[in-house]
């Protein structure tokens, strides 16, 4: 029989074809294996665990009280400044004992004294305008109500001419260190719950506990949304809440 001989036109068309299909296929491979490592790498993944965060709050009422307040004024000489500081330090410690603060819930801080100088131009021109002299007077108690109510009674006494700066009362709980292990728990208790709602509602369940980071304690008034990153504490309120958070993560 007769083989006719092919043009090379036709026989590189061939070539090219064939090169072609077997680059297809080498292709069709790879993008096939490499799916598969996708694939395992998502399964993995979603095997680690689910991880949800658990809250608990409760609400807490100070009982400690810090009030610290600065009596501070200015007189042409260092004397009579310290001389005028002294008496107001005294009507104050005065207005403090006769509201029901026992004297020995009293600090009188040292007075410190220092020159107000002139300047002209940016520059001190060495002549001395007055001197200003400090001190402070602070209230420790647990008492909270009653220095609640003397801070709030106390501008009839800085009506006289009394010169003291009063920024308020700082309130505590001393109670943070038992309250603390009871949220945390609590926390727990709640992400177990919203882990087992996540996962029933598609069938699955929670396995066991992988993993638990406990977050900040946020101490904020009532009804706040205030949190920070490194916890919160609000001293300017008797009644506060005390909030805790937990990130947990189980095997699903």
């Amino acid at each position: 029989m007769t083989q006719l001989n092919e043009s090379p036109i036709i026989t590189v068309e061939r070539r090219k074809a064939v090169t072609i299909i077997i680059a297809a296929v080498i292709m069709s491979l790879a993008i096939g294996g490499g799916l598969m490592q996708v694939g395992s790498g998502f399964a993995s993944r979603s095997s680690d665990g689910i991880t949800v965060t658990g809250s608990a709050k409760t609400t807490a009422t100070a009982d400690n009280a810090v009030w610290v307040l600065n009596v501070s004024l200015s007189s042409p000489t260092v004397a009579t400044a310290v001389n005028k500081v002294d008496a107001d330090v005294a009507a104050l410690s005065k207005y403090l004992t006769q509201g029901g603060i026992p004297e020995v819930a009293l600090t009188l801080g040292a007075i410190s004294t220092y020159a107000n100088e002139e300047y002209s131009n940016g520059n001190p021109t060495g002549r001395i305008l007055s001197y200003r002299a400090t001190r402070e007077v602070t209230v420790r108690s647990k008492d909270v109500q009653l220095v609640s109510q003397l801070s709030q009674g106390i501008g009839t006494l800085l009506a006289t001419g009394i010169n003291a700066n009063n920024y308020g009362p700082q309130y505590y709980i001393s109670n943070l260190p038992a309250l603390r292990p009871q949220l945390m728990a609590e926390a727990m208790k709640d992400a177990k719950v919203r882990a087992e709602a996540l996962t029933s509602a598609v069938g699955g369940e929670i396995g066991s506990l992988v993993n638990v980071k406990a977050g900040p304690i946020q101490i904020t008034t009532p009804d706040s949304t205030m949190t920070a990153d490194y916890g919160a504490y609000d001293t300017s309120t008797i009644e506060k809440t005390v909030t805790a958070t937990v990130s947990v993560t189980f095997k699903s």
